[in-house]
Parts: C-alpha cells; sequence; structure tokens
C-alpha cells in the first residue's frame, strides 16, 4: 500500500486552528465581540456535576497532581463535561482574578459556539489534544492567554469531557500540552478499572518496565474469555480498532487458552506472564481475577474454570455495554430492500401475540436488531430485552446463565444465588441468539420451560412461573441437525411459530441507504469523519461479497472513517487492507472495471492483487484522460489533490 507522508506537526497544526476558525465564522462569530460571561446557575451546575459524577470524581485527585507540577506558572486546570461546560477549576491565586476577566470559570461554556477557537471547544469539536496560543484564539478578548487541552473518553471511546491548562500566554510551557495529554490518559485508564472493576483485567506490554504505567495496554474479559473492551494503548498494540476486536476470543488475541491462562493467573496473583499478539510481538502481562474468584479458589481450591462460571450473568455472554445497544422500531430497519421489507412485514403481524419467532440468517445479517425492533414495537416494550448467544458460553456455564441456581448449587455458586437469564426477562422478550449451539441436555430443559412456562434454577425444587417471549436466531440448518440427531425436534416446533430468513448483504439493494446509516453513527463518535465515500469505494462495495454482512461493512466504514479524520471522503486507501484483499478474491476478474477508464484488454488480461497496483493504474489513466489536469482528475477519482501529487513524485 502507497506510504502517506507525514505532515509537519506545525503544518498540521496550522491546518487544524485554519479550520477551526473557519468553523467559528460560520458559527456567525466576530472576532471583535466580547465574550459571554453567562454561567449556570448554582443549582443547574450541580445537576451537571452530578451527571458527571463519575468523571468529576476521578478526575479530581489527577487534577491535583497536575496542578502540583504547573504551580507558580499564571495558570489554571480546568475540567469541562462533553459540551464544554467547565465542571471544576484549580488554579495559582494570581491568575484568578485574570480568568475572572475571561470567564474560565465552573458553570460557564467554552464550546467553540460560545467562544469561537479555543483549546477546551477545539479539543472537543476535533477530538484530539489541541494548543490554542495568543492570537490563535478567534476572539481577541483572549489573546492573552495559552491555553493545552485533551478529551477524555470512556472505555468505548465517547467523549466524556475534556482537561484543559489555561493561563497566560507569556508563560507557555511546550511541555503543558504533553502533561495534559498524560492526566486524561490516567483519568481514561480509572474510568476504565471502575467500568470492569467486576471483570477479568489484562495489564500487558511488550517492554516489562511499561506495565502499571500509562503506557500499559488494559484489556477486559467476560466469564468465557471473549473481549469485553480495550484502552487505547491495548488497541495501538493489537493493532486494530475496538469494533474489530469485540466478541474476539482470548485465545485468538494472546495465543493461549483463556482458562490455561487463568488457572495461572489464579494460582499466581500479579506474576508477569507471556503472551504473544497477532502480529507475532511477545507481551508481558499481568491479569486481576476478581477478588470473589480469588477467594473462592483458596478456600476451596477451586479451578480457574469454576471460579470464572462465578462472574456476575451481565458480563457472561456479551459486551458491557450491549445492554445499553439502542432498541430500533421495525420502521427503523426498513431501508428500502424488497425481501427485508417482506421479512419486517410478516414480523410486524405477530408483535402483539404470542407466537414464538424463529429469524434465519447467515451471521452479522443483524438477527438481534430485527429481535430487538420486535420487542419495541410490542405491548412487552417496557419489560427486559434479555439477549443470550448460546454459542458463546462453554456447556458448563450455560444452564446456570440460562436458568439461574440456589445459593449452594455448585462449587463457587454466589451466595443467595442468581437468576438465570429466562427469569430476568420477566414480562418481556427472551432472545437466544444461534440456538443451534446449544447443547442437547439444555434443549431438553428450555423445551420443559416452554411448555410449562415456569423454570426451576439449578439446586432448586420450586417451579417460578415466567412470562417471556421467546424470539430464537440461527445460522445454522436446525433440520439438517434434526436429521443428525444433534436438535430436538419437539424443541424446534416450539420455537418455529413464524420463520423468517434475513438476506445476506451482498443481495440486499439497499447497500447505499445502509452505508449512509452506518457512516451517520461512525460520525456521532468520529466528528471529523467524512460523510460520504469516493466513487471508487461505491463501485467496490457493489462489487463485494461482504461474507461478513453488516456486521462486516460497519467494521469496514468504521476503520475507514477513523483513516479518513478531516478529509472529505473516504477513498481506496482509507480502506483496510484485508477487505480489498476479500475484494480482490470475490472479483477476481471485476475488480479492474472498478475504474471506468479500464480497457476491455486490461479487464481481461491483467487482475491488480495489490491496492497500490491498482490505484496507480487507475490514478494514471483518469489523468491521461484529462490531459495532466490533477484538479479535474481528484475530483472524479474522489481523492485528495495531494495523493495525485504524491503518485506523479512516486512515478517520477
Amino acid at each position: 500500500m502507497t506510504r502517506r507522508p507525514v505532515t509537519p506537526p506545525d503544518a498540521a497544526r496550522a491546518d487544524a486552528i485554519a479550520q477551526a476558525h473557519a468553523r467559528s465564522r460560520a458559527l456567525g462569530l466576530r472576532t471583535g465581540e466580547a465574550p459571554e460571561f453567562d454561567a449556570l446557575a448554582a443549582v443547574d451546575l450541580r445537576e451537571l456535576i452530578d451527571t458527571n459524577r463519575t468523571l468529576y470524581h476521578q478526575a479530581r485527585p489527577v487534577m491535583d497532581a497536575l496542578h502540583a507540577q504547573i504551580v507558580d506558572t499564571q495558570s489554571m486546570v480546568l475540567l469541562t463535561d462533553r459540551n464544554g461546560v467547565i465542571l471544576h477549576s484549580l488554579g495559582d491565586s494570581d491568575f484568578d482574578e485574570k480568568a475572572r476577566r475571561v470567564a474560565l470559570r465552573p458553570g460557564v461554556s467554552w464550546s467553540e459556539q460560545h467562544r469561537g477557537t479555543n483549546a477546551i471547544g477545539t479539543a472537543l469539536a476535533a477530538g484530539t489534544p489541541t494548543t490554542v496560543h495568543a492570537g490563535e484564539h478567534f476572539l481577541r478578548a483572549n489573546h492573552s492567554l495559552t491555553c493545552s487541552c485533551a478529551p477524555i473518553a470512556d472505555p468505548y471511546g465517547r467523549t466524556l469531557g475534556a482537561l484543559d491548562v489555561s493561563g497566560e500566554s507569556l508563560g507557555v510551557h511546550k511541555h503543558t500540552l504533553a502533561l495534559v495529554r498524560m492526566s486524561a490518559q490516567m483519568i481514561e485508564n480509572h474510568l476504565f478499572n471502575i467500568e470492569f472493576a467486576n471483570a477479568v483485567r489484562l495489564q500487558f506490554h511488550a517492554r516489562p518496565e511499561f506495565i502499571g504505567t500509562l503506557y500499559e495496554g488494559l484489556a477486559a474479559f467476560c466469564a468465557d474469555g471473549t473481549l469485553l473492551c480495550a484502552n487505547r494503548s491495548a488497541l495501538f498494540q493489537f493493532g486494530a480498532p475496538l469494533a474489530d476486536l469485540q466478541q474476539r476470543e482470548f485465545a485468538a488475541l494472546f495465543g493461549q487458552p483463556f482458562a490455561a491462562f487463568m488457572q495461572q493467573a489464579v494460582r499466581a496473583p500479579g506474576e508477569p506472564l507471556t503472551l504473544t499478539l497477532p502480529s507475532g510481538v511477545r507481551v508481558i502481562a499481568r491479569a486481576t481475577p476478581t477478588a470473589a474468584m480469588l477467594a473462592r479458589s483458596r478456600s476451596s481450591g477451586v479451578s480457574a474454570v469454576s471460579a470464572l462460571a462465578a462472574l456476575p450473568s451481565t458480563l457472561a455472554d456479551k459486551p458491557a455495554r450491549s445492554a445499553a445497544l439502542p432498541l430500533p422500531t421495525l420502521a427503523d430497519l426498513d431501508t428500502g430492500d424488497a425481501r427485508l421489507a417482506a421479512v419486517l412485514e410478516r414480523v410486524a403481524r405477530v408483535r402483539g401475540r404470542d407466537i414464538p419467532v424463529l429469524v434465519l440468517g447467515r451471521t452479522g445479517t443483524g438477527k438481534e436488531w430485527l429481535a430487538r425492533a420486535l420487542h419495541r414495537d410490542s405491548p412487552r416494550r417496557d419489560a427486559p430485552f434479555i439477549a443470550l448467544n448460546c454459542a458463546a458460553l462453554p456447556d458448563t456455564l450455560i444452564e446456570a446463565e440460562l436458568f439461574g441456581y440456589e445459593d449452594g448449587a455448585f462449587t463457587g455458586a454466589k451466595r443467595r444465588g442468581s437468576a438465570g437469564k429466562i427469569a430476568q426477562a420477566e414480562g418481556g422478550t427472551l432472545f437466544l441468539d444461534e440456538i443451534g449451539d446449544m447443547p442437547l441436555a439444555q434443549q431438553v430443559r428450555l423445551m420443559r420451560v416452554l411448555q410449562d412456562r415456569a423454570v426451576v434454577p439449578l439446586g432448586g425444587t420450586r417451579a417460578m412461573p415466567v412470562d417471556v417471549r421467546i424470539v430464537c436466531a440461527t445460522h445454522r440448518d436446525l433440520r439438517a441437525m434434526i436429521a443428525e440427531g444433534t436438535f430436538r425436534e419437539d424443541l424446534y416446533y416450539r420455537i418455529n411459530g413464524l420463520v423468517v430468513t434475513l438476506p445476506p448483504l451482498a443481495e440486499r439493494t439497499d447497500l447505499d441507504a445502509l452505508v449512509e446509516r452506518v457512516l451517520a453513527l461512525v460520525r456521532r463518535d468520529v466528528p471529523g469523519a467524512p460523510a460520504q465515500l469516493a466513487p471508487a469505494v461505491h463501485a467496490c462495495f457493489a462489487r463485494c461479497r461482504w461474507p461478513g454482512n453488516l456486521r462486516q461493512l460497519s467494521s469496514v466504514l468504521r476503520t475507514a472513517a477513523i483513516m479518513a479524520e478531516g478529509e472529505r471522503v473516504i477513498d481506496m486507501t482509507h480502506l483496510p487492507e484485508d477487505f480489498l484483499h476479500d475484494c480482490d478474491m470475490a472479483n477476481a476478474n471485476a475488480l479492474p472495471a472498478l475504474a471506468e477508464s479500464a480497457t476491455a484488454d486490461a479487464a481481461r488480461t491483467e487482475t491488480p492483487t495489490r491496492l497500490d497496483v491498482w490505484q496507480s493504474r487507475l490514478i494514471e489513466e483518469t489523468l491521461a484522460r484529462h490531459d495532466g489536469n490533477v484538479s479535474a482528475a481528484a475530483r472524479e477519482l474522489g481523492l485528495a489533490r495531494n495523493t495525485v501529487y504524491r503518485h506523479m513524485r512516486q512515478r517520477r
């Protein structure tokens, strides 16, 4: 793949400031106008702090430490919410008067909308750490300031707020932004550990001296060893975005079975262990089992696998944030494909009826989204929607997760027992994904629950009545499994009241609408991402077989949007290389036709196997057609002119 030249830091910074000034002018601000001094009332500020209480309490000690490093520099440390409203300030007494004159105080908004270009508002708008010095501020009233700010994100990358140091422009220090960035990362790591306090956490780095520092990778895993989340350092070491890694198993990420690793970790807590990343790089790791796991292991000598079984059920089958996934309506899912519209119409007819639904379709076609929409549009919408992936849990755990258990039902069981997924879904909808992977023994028990409308927890004797709507999904051929004796026929006829099949993405006619919708969602997390694709990318997408379906589309677009952050469109250089190889294999003879000008002879005789070869040929042919006019060629290709110039320099 063609390497992109690194933009000099000064030039990149100047460009970022220029873009911020352009946004300020577009907002209708004028450089000479007086800044607003309106602050939230005390009661409203307290309410805002309470809304952001986790961020506020985790940031306060870090702010104290940061202020100690910059004390007596006529400056102030500030914490804001995601909208740039100051929540807390801590500063030198000799800077307090200046701060009051420019409204650097709690309750005041420093978003670009209210203050124009400034470190807080611009860092939040651009999503990157930013320094704004003196005259770089849009409002002349703020030219006496130098400010350095870094956004603070939650473990999933969503912006929570920002940390800023503002002071006299005469006292600027080049190291201030680095201190602010390190402090923001420290807060993010604290938030990560709080979010996943009940999960198995892993610290790792290729250099052992970095374990326990800001540079360590942090990863959290659920009971079956699938990844819940990872911090920025971990994602950098994995070389992939979080969306591509979630639901990946521990063994795929570190080259070792999860149970074997945890047995070592429980035997010797805190001891460094060696793991191997998918890239082949060896890392030193330390695992933090939950306190309950360690206590049970020490008191009863149970294995790590048994200890894992006692993790909270909310961590057992999906990432913690899955419970917070939005519930779409059936209408939301209708994006113009006739086959999908027919499925939605059939499902809509049974949404208020006690008829089980079985959703068939390949992996990634959106089976859970359909189940969520059916729940949202049903009379059960105000009751819980509970999902369980039957393929994500070992046979030894799925029974306890689904049916629950009583106190003392098995070694390591929680005191007072635990309600299973069926009981948790009382009055609502239970979604059993990958029902074809459910062990036969649990199929028998599930059949009894559906027949008797009651569940008996493990170790219990009393049946508890349950009222749940069952929606099941699978990519397997259940009839073939019945013939093989691996799926019970009586259960099949209990769950297939209405059977619908979701079409694979490659057969859908609404690809453009789906791309537009996914990009809109991506841009909420990546504000600087482009809103459109280059024509060549559209053509590539149209010819792809999309083996990963909607999940692959979302992953490809998210990765490409991050790679294209700050640019006008997503072009071919921003797409993941693995995706392009998939397209090569699927369309070995069609790929050259992505260029409208490709000749028939070229299409028949040469199939490029690498992106850079294909791109170079496409650029050359387009330049030739426009008689060397770089601007015209760039417009047709949907590329930046610099990309075309770079190709011309390399060709020489």
